[in-house]
């Protein structure tokens, strides 16, 4: 029986974890949950999982949830009580499944407390990848992807060496607007842009995925987790999603990893590692699938994989830049502030403005990402 923390329990990523957990009551117990202020959502998730523990970040949403719940699962509210909930004794992992920059704090609260992290917050590893890695190793805990394409690397890296490593091929289904060029892009509106062919997600990266910044972060997340070059990690478009993710070796023999597109493959894997239990997950039928297909994406149209290369090749502080401009940026658009490629050009000029800390502390990258975040405002104000 393992503990659970869940942070970020009312998301996409937190609801499907709970529901791996529902499937799988005599193997994992929720010891923890926390969210940010979704309280209705979270109070049938405590009444139904009873943690000790339950957590809103939200001072708001906290009250209303307290003025209701009268069980025995002890309540907490306010952003430091999220982040304190990271390290609760007991806990044998914590799902980081919460969204943004956000992540970064609990993500090392829970390193320090030596708990194994199922990471779904790629960011942490995008800003502080360095520094997360390395206290990681210092703690002598696990960091378990959870997002597809890294759980694919993982799984064909299973038995390999690390130096037999030739290329990492990150997949990518294209986004709602694969084969598109800039000029068709002009006035795309917000529900085309959250019309993701293949995946059902939040929509911040539904946005990130139509933008490709969201690969652009995968690429920077590959490189902490499997310790390789920006040469040795390719981008390829491969529209039908079955192929999750593959690995290259210097032998030329390439190991792929395909199944359904549900999440909660993934989520499962990085909770019950290294054993593999039942499920009933969707199967693929290979006697039904009519072609998988390959492509190079178009970087020239689709900017933030190309700014995502670019952040991460100058290393230290701008990938930091980059993410939280890139926030400031999906977060107007899903406000109707700014039209999709203007997501760009925030994006653009915020990494343009900065001088790059190649060695950046976890304070100056604090730092970083509140510049970026005042600057990339003042941005989008003008446009």
């Amino acid at each position: 029986m393992k503990n659970i923390a869940v942070l970020g329990s009312t998301g996409s990523i937190g609801t499907q974890t709970l529901e791996v957990v529902r499937r799988n009551p005599e193997l994992f117990h929720i010891s923890v949950l926390a969210a940010n202020s979704r309280d209705e959502l979270f109070e049938a998730q405590i009444r139904e999982f009873q943690p000790e523990l339950a957590v809103l970040a939200d001072d708001a949403a906290y009250n209303r949830l307290k003025s209701r719940y009268s069980g025995k699962t002890k309540l907490a509210g306010g952003r430091q009580a999220f982040i304190d909930a990271a390290a609760f004794d007991g806990v044998d992992t914590v799902v980081t499944s919460m969204m943004g920059f956000a992540g970064l704090e609990p993500t090392m609260k829970a390193l320090d407390a030596k708990k194994n992290i199922a990471l779904a917050n790629k960011e942490t590893l995008v800003v502080a990848g360095e520094i997360v890695t390395r206290r990681a190793k210092e703690q002598g805990v696990k960091i378990l992807p959870v997002d597809s394409e890294h759980c694919a690397f993982f799984q064909c890296l299973q038995g390999e060496k690390m130096e037999s490593i030739e290329k990492l091929l990150l997949t990518c289904s294209g986004g709602p607007f694969r084969g598109r060029k800039r000029e068709d892009l002009l006035e795309a509106t917000k529900a085309q842009v959250l019309a993701h062919p293949t995946w059902n997600m939040g929509q911040k990266i539904t946005v990130d995925s139509a933008s490709l910044v969201n690969k652009g972060l995968e690429v920077i997340e590959a490189k902490w987790l499997y310790g390789v070059s920006y040469d040795q990690i390719q981008v390829v478009v491969h529209p039908q999603s079955i192929v999750h993710s593959m690995v290259q070796f210097r032998d030329g023999a390439v190991i792929a990893q395909l199944g359904s597109t549900d999440m909660k493959l993934p989520i499962q894997y990085a909770l019950t590692y290294p054993d593999r239990v039942q499920s009933s997950f969707d199967r693929l039928d290979f006697w039904q699938m009519k072609d998988l297909t390959f492509s190079k994406p178009d970087t020239e149209t689709f900017k933030g994989l190309k700014f995502a290369y670019e952040a991460g090749a100058m290393g230290g502080s701008m990938p930091c830049v980059f993410n939280a401009a890139n926030e400031i940026a999906v977060g107007a658009f899903l406000r109707d502030e700014i039209k999709f490629l203007s997501i760009y050009d925030i994006i653009e000029e915020t990494m343009l403005k900065r001088e790059c800390i190649v060695e950046p502390t976890l304070e100056e990258l604090f730092e970083e990402d509140r510049w970026a975040r005042e600057f990339a405002t003042e941005v989008l104000r003008k446009l």
